[in-house]
């Protein structure tokens, strides 16, 4: 097959966008990072801004920016501009379009989703264009902000996750001569009240274009509206915005408390057991007593938040103490008077997860069975491969129960005439492991099953190592061999 040659520059040619490749592109990126992460950690940030400057306008990179808006959940969703870039021919025209000379961002287009409580949290849509450049500079970057991240942080950030924030739990709270006190701290609106003249005076990267995104305003019921504080929350240069301007409040509580850190990570001279467990703007700090936490730490992360705009929430901060237990990213840490810490889901995620399955099956009522399945089986194997690495057996069974009750009903509802003997040969069937395995046989006549909980094997979660970076070369083996054995361990 002959490849497509179009233009992409004055003196240069590319291949169309179905026929480009990758891992060049990739590795072109990649080569940059790796220098931008090399003149960071020696302090030269001339450097590093003049790596990032090359990185922004590098045509690999620009590829890379708009595969990401192209290829992610939010592809077909416009901003107030309504376009949308679907085509290969759309996607190859967008990536030469990208440049900083007169580039001015277009207002976000605000929309509202359901919180927990019943509140409505704001999200800024923007434009396709604006999204590719906010990618584009986010590739320059994220290595400065792996580089220079606190060790303790582990939301929004590649190559970490929830698992890695809960792990780091149980080793600060599981030795008999833990902490025992833990303060739960919440950030009040933290995306919508991040202060712009902190971010343009500390925040590595381009001014001129974190300024355009920054004071680009939103579009709510057809007004504009200024944006005076804040990074949207919905943009994706937004969580790592918000990572580096929380990124130091480690370092600043063991300067207060005169907590010396050693080259490999370790604390000395840290008496009263002072952590910090950090995911994106929900924190949790242990201590040896309540006193160190409400008189020495927590004015100390007042001050460090005030010189960043923001403040804590008071309903969602308070100091526990471990034997109550606190909930932490959906799942619930408590020891027990046997000196045991265990973690399990908690009971607002449990509830949330039978919710939505029960939602599931109502709004399927003349579906088939085939297609209910379908819908069900990512919901329940989503849930429990994120619980998966704590103890949650007992929860697992517990869903199981709750989904049986739900097809069932499900079921008997769909033939009010027949008996549980005719339902039970027509909608479940027996296998090796149980003799109510709900199926159903779909198009091309596939037959599908529904998953059991409580099959998910509970596998315990390997820490990251805090000065990891994905970004630096001499990390790479460390995180292969880490692949690795994720892979070995992935639940089929």
């Amino acid at each position: 097959m002959n490849r497509t040659i179009q233009r992409c520059a004055p003196g240069t040619f590319c291949v169309a966008w179905q026929f480009i490749d990758w891992n060049k592109v990739y590795k072109k990126v990649k080569s940059l990072q790796q220098r931008i992460v090399k003149a960071t950690r020696e302090g030269r940030y001339n450097k590093a801004k003049s790596l990032q400057w090359m990185l922004t306008h590098s045509f690999a990179a620009k590829l890379l920016a708009v595969k990401r808006v192209t290829e992610n959940t939010g592809k077909n969703t416009a901003g107030i501009d309504g376009v949308i870039w679907n085509t290969p021919l759309r996607k190859l025209t967008a990536a030469k379009s990208l440049t900083r000379k007169g580039y001015k961002a277009k207002p976000l287009k605000r929309v509202y989703i359901p919180k927990k409580n019943g509140k409505k949290r704001s999200l800024g849509i923007p434009t396709m264009y604006d999204r590719a450049m906010q990618a584009l500079y986010l590739l320059a970057l994220d290595p400065v902000s792996e580089t220079t991240a606190d060790n303790c942080s582990y939301g929004f950030r590649p190559k970490r996750s929830c698992a890695d924030a809960i792990a780091r739990c149980f080793i600060h709270l599981s030795r008999s001569n833990s902490a025992t006190w833990i303060l739960e701290a919440d950030i009040k609106g933290c995306f919508d009240h991040i202060s712009h003249k902190w971010m343009s005076q500390h925040i590595l990267m381009d001014k001129m274009v974190l300024k355009q995104w920054l004071n680009a305003g939103f579009m709510d019921n057809k007004r504009l509206f200024p944006t005076e504080e804040g990074t949207p929350q919905g943009g994706i240069i937004s969580p790592t915005l918000a990572n580096m301007t929380l990124d130091g409040l480690q370092a600043t509580i063991y300067q207060v408390l005169d907590i010396k850190t050693s080259k490999d990570g370790r604390q000395r001279n840290n008496k009263h057991k002072v952590h910090l467990v950090r995911y994106a703007d929900d924190f949790i700090v242990t201590g040896d007593s309540k006193e160190v936490l409400l008189d020495k730490v927590l004015p100390v992360i007042e001050q460090f938040l005030s010189d960043r705009g923001l403040q804590l929430s008071q309903e969602k901060t308070h100091i526990t103490h471990v034997n109550k237990g606190f909930d932490f990213l959906g799942q619930h840490i408590r020891k027990y008077t046997n000196g045991t810490l265990l973690i399990k889901p908690s009971k607002d995620s449990c509830k949330s997860i039978k919710a939505k399955v029960k939602s599931v099956v109502k709004k399927n009522k003349a579906s088939c069975p085939a297609d209910l399945i379908q819908q069900l089986n990512p919901i329940i194997r989503g849930w429990c491969n994120y619980h998966r690495h704590i103890t949650a057996n007992k929860q697992f069974c517990s869903l199981d129960a709750h989904t049986w009750n739900t097809t069932w009903r499900w079921a008997k509802k769909r033939h009010p005439n027949k008996g549980g003997i005719w339902v039970k040969s027509k909608y479940f069937k027996s296998s090796a492991t149980s003799k109510w395995v709900f199926f159903g046989v779909g198009k091309n006549k596939k037959e599908f099953q529904l998953i059991k909980a409580n099959r998910t094997k509970i596998v315990r979660h390997r820490l990251i190592k805090g000065k990891a970076n994905p970004y630096d070369r001499q990390w790479d083996k460390y995180f292969y061999c880490r692949r690795l054995i994720w892979s070995a361990r992935k639940p089929k």
